[in-house]
This record gives C-alpha cells, structure tokens and sequence, in this order.
C-alpha cells in the first residue's frame, strides 16, 4: 500500500462572525497516499475549499481551527507560523484556483509569473528559471510556448491561462496539488483537456492530488478516491467505483440523480430538494435529514455514526444500521448497485458495521 503523505484527523474550523461560530468544518478525516488523486465533491458551501485552504495555511482571520490535526509528511501544520508556511506553500504543496484571470496578475509576463516561484524557492538565476519556465509551458500544452512567453494573461484564451496556472502550480515540483474547481469554468473539451494533462502530468511526476469539484461527473475521469461532503463533514467515502456504482448515503444518490448522463432522456432529471443547513446553528441530527425523502426518526435526534461497507468505504448513515427499515433508493441508484452486485456478488454477503471516524483514515 502507498505511503500516506497527508493525513487530515478530526478537523473542525470556525468562522467568528458578528452573528455567530459559523461551525464550517465539523470532524473531517481523510488521508492522501503518494501518487493518488482524491477527490472532495459536494455542493458550495459543504466545506471543499475551506479544508483545502487549512492545509495550505491560507484561511481567512476571521477563522480559527477549534481542534484537529493536519500531518504532511509526518510535520503538523496546525499551528505553524506563516514563515513556515511560506516554506512550504508552494515548494511542497500547491494550489490551481478555480478562476485563472483572478489567479494571474495582469501586468506581469507569463514567463514571469511562471519562473516566479523558482527564484523565489529555490534562489534560481533568472536566465535559468525561465529556461524552466519555458519548458513547463511546452509539458502543459501551450502551442508556440518560445513566441508567447512574453505574452500577458489577457492574450490567452480561458483554457490556456488554465495551462498557466497549471504550470505555475507545477513548476517547483509540489508533492501535493490542490486543484479547487479547476474546469468549473471551462467547455466540456476543455475540461477534458485539462483533466488529461493532469492525469498525464501525475503520471511522469507521482504527485497527489486533491480534486475539489461540486460535479461528480468529472470525477469519474480523474479521481482514485472519492470523499463525499455536506455541511462541513464528509458523509460518504470510498473507491471511484463504490461511490459511483455502490452509493449509500442519500445525498450521494441525490447528486448522482441530478446528474446528466449520455442515457438521460428529458426532463428526468431530480434536484435534490432544500438548502444546506444554517452552520451557525447546526442541526442536532444529521444535517441532511431536512432534505432527505428517505430520514428516520433518528436522523432528527442523533447524528449517525459511519458504517464501514470495506476496507476503503464508509458511509454516515443510520439507513445502514441492522435496525434500519430496507428503502429503495432512486432508479438510476438501483441500476448502478445492480450492476455492481453483478460485479462483486461478495457485497451481498457483506453487513455494514458502525466504527468510529478515524477509521476512515487508511492503514
């Protein structure tokens, strides 16, 4: 099994606002291996970006880490200083911002932006990191690389200052890439685009990655794992292929049926009804409880505890407790776990079990 290089343990963050603690994380766990691509999906607001932002140092002030621990390669970053950060940020983990035009500083050469972190990192010459600059704009697909090296960002087009920020985001050889909604903007071929770069990058350079995105549609392509989240926890995670095709928890099967696919006929898709709760007062129960067709009279009382479906899935659920009355999950769900089942009749056989959240983090 590959070693973890990023491991995230009971994370809870809060907003001090003038209303109120805004509870934005509420005990999040996952890890990340070396070489793999998780992907944290859920809608805006469920907590993606605001976890990704702790681990690169870069919280807003008006937040604070109430408790939790998040370990990379073994060193603790809650608590650090930003002069440590600044070592790190950048040189060991990095990040692609959704929106590159905001990413980029219009008045400066894309050569210079790019070679930028080297100089600033590494103390490289700058004849030398524009040499490296120029070739990280030849392995991320920039067409004529020599001739618009002194270009500005407003001379791309959306697509290619995405390869920029890519490039930026690459250039001092990051053992972690954060990538937070990285296509949002983009038309479906270039978001393919875009998703077979940083597959083919990770393959010649064994980074990690954690790929935010509210789609789970694009996940499908990229992802070795999936960690579901909503309102600030992760409720569901596991292999790309128990998520898609063996969900548990009800939200899960709510945003794979409000997902298009190539057998939707018109007008079948379902929105999942409702809001995300108000954090500054969360629920006593699960969280998705108001929204969900398919709650329990516990679920307004008691949050549910995860329940372990294999070594790699995990759901939070009560619908998964022995006691549980059998529901049927939407169709499109049905077909997916039928054809799983097919897959892997051992599943059948198999009785989920409630184990405490840590357990989510791999051995």
């Amino acid at each position: 099994m590959s070693e973890k290089i990023l491991e995230v343990n009971d994370l809870k963050i809060n907003f001090h606002t003038d209303n109120g603690n805004v509870q934005a994380i509420r005990d999040v766990y996952f890890d990340l291996k070396k070489g793999e691509t998780l992907a944290l999906v859920g809608e805006s607001g469920s907590g993606k970006s605001v976890t990704t932002r702790a681990i690169m140092g870069l919280l807003a002030k008006n937040a604070e880490i109430e408790r939790g621990s998040i370990k990379f390669k073994g060193e603790e970053l809650v608590g650090l200083d930003e002069k440590s950060f600044r070592r790190i940020r950048g040189s060991e983990i990095a990040m692609i911002f959704q929106d590159p035009m905001t990413s980029l500083d219009p008045t400066m050469k894309i050569g210079q932006q790019i070679a930028e972190p080297l100089i600033e990192h590494q103390n490289m010459s700058k004849k030398e990191a524009w040499h490296r600059a120029l070739e990280m704009m030849n392995l991320v697909g920039i067409p004529n690389a020599e001739a618009h090296i002194n270009d500005y960002p407003h001379q791309f087009s959306g697509g290619m200052r995405q390869r920029i920020v890519i490039a930026i985001a690459l250039i001092d050889s990051p053992e972690v890439l954060i990538a937070d909604e990285p296509t949002t903007a983009l038309d479906v071929t270039i978001q393919a685009q875009i998703i077979d770069l940083m597959k083919k990058i990770q393959a010649e350079t064994g980074t990690s990655i954690i790929f935010i995105t509210h789609d789970l549609g694009v996940v499908a392509g990229v992802a070795d794992r999936v960690a579901v989240m909503y309102a600030g926890q992760i409720v569901e995670t596991g292999t790309v292929d128990e998520i898609y095709n063996y969900p548990q928890h009800p939200y899960t099967w709510g945003l794979l049926n409000s997902m298009p696919t190539t057998q939707t006929s018109r007008g079948t898709l379902e929105p999942i009804p409702g809001t995300p709760p108000d954090l500054l007062n969360p629920p006593k129960g699960d969280a998705f409880a108001p929204r969900n067709r398919y709650a329990l009279k516990i679920d307004e009382e008691q949050q549910p505890p995860y329940f372990q479906l294999s070594p790699t899935h995990f759901a939070a659920t009560w619908l998964l407790d022995s006691r549980a009355p059998k529901v049927e999950p939407p169709l499109t769900v049905q077909q997916r776990w039928a054809k799983y089942i097919a897959e892997h009749p051992e599943v059948t056989q198999q009785q989920a079990q409630p184990v405490e959240a840590s357990a989510i983090l791999t051995e």
